[in-house]
């Protein structure tokens, strides 16, 4: 007969690798995922960079331009995958609290990313949209991130959300802002908006809601991160830290993503309708 220890432990390793996926050892290049099964839409909490950094003894600063290397992997793989729609959470409306120093860093690296990737962007068709308050940044990234718009805007492949100076619990308060700017500009009833109408003045308007979130570095929350899109999302998080977060380590999440039942409130082989 099997201890107690040994059942908890073995209890404990099935509950781990259902929430945070399969370990970094295992074959992730030759995962054979299934096409018909892709998640529509991937949203990724990139967390890990500073600490990267820190246990290499270099700045914060450098873990933050390593991390743009692996955005860059991640978006390709992505769009070699034909995902339907990326979000990734970029800079939060509380990352402004950080040191001056760090969000200076950020603020350059934001300028030059747009300038080194754009033209890789446009040319694969990827659509670019920010999430965010635009108009409280600085006004050189503001301009950039309105350019990194227009010029993908008519594109119909990837479609690359990137969250800047976002929070989600802002984003719920601007929808329905909108929404009573309708109301009383337009004469609206209130208690004829639909749930249709309030999705349409959320930043992700005309996209599938979220089917997998990624969060990278073990941590165990939201951060403030698509509070109402992620309503029956799969959550897959990992130890790893960001910069060493690969397009193989996206296709292991995917993979662990598949081996899930979802079953939107319902019970496996019911006929009802998802609710």
């Amino acid at each position: 007969m099997k201890s107690d220890a040994s059942v908890s432990e073995g209890a404990w390793a099935a509950a781990r690798t259902r929430l945070f996926g399969m370990r970094k050892n295992s074959a992730a290049a030759e995962l054979t995922l299934d096409q018909a099964r892709l998640p529509r839409h991937i949203a990724i909490i990139m967390d890990g960079n500073g600490r990267w950094a820190t246990r290499r003894g270099l700045p914060r600063t450098a873990g933050h331009r390593a991390g743009v290397e692996a955005l860059r992997a991640v978006i390709r793989e992505s769009d070699r995958l034909h995902i339907g729609a990326l979000t990734i959470y970029a800079f939060s409306t509380e990352n402004w609290k950080r040191p001056g120093d760090e969000v200076s860093a950020l603020m350059g690296l934001l300028l030059t990313y747009f300038r080194s990737e754009i033209d890789e962007l446009d040319g694969n068709g990827v659509c670019i949209r920010i999430m965010g308050d635009v108009d409280g940044m600085p006004s050189p990234q503001r301009e950039a991130l309105r350019d990194a718009m227009a010029r993908t805007a008519g594109n119909t492949g990837l479609k690359l959300n990137i969250a800047l100076n976002y929070g989600g619990r802002d984003e719920l308060l601007r929808a329905a802002k909108i929404l009573a700017r309708r109301a009383v500009e337009e004469g609206v009833d209130p208690d004829s908006f639909t749930r249709g109408d309030f999705e349409d003045a959320l930043y992700t308007r005309g996209l599938p809601d979220v089917d997998l979130l990624i969060r990278t570095s073990g941590e165990m929350r939201l951060s403030n991160f698509l509070p109402y899109q992620l309503a029956y999302a799969e959550f897959v998080v990992v130890d790893t830290l960001w910069p060493d977060f690969d397009a193989a380590a996206l296709r292991e999440a995917i993979a662990v993503y598949q081996g899930r039942d979802r079953r939107f409130g319902g019970v496996k082989g019911s006929k009802e309708k998802k609710a």
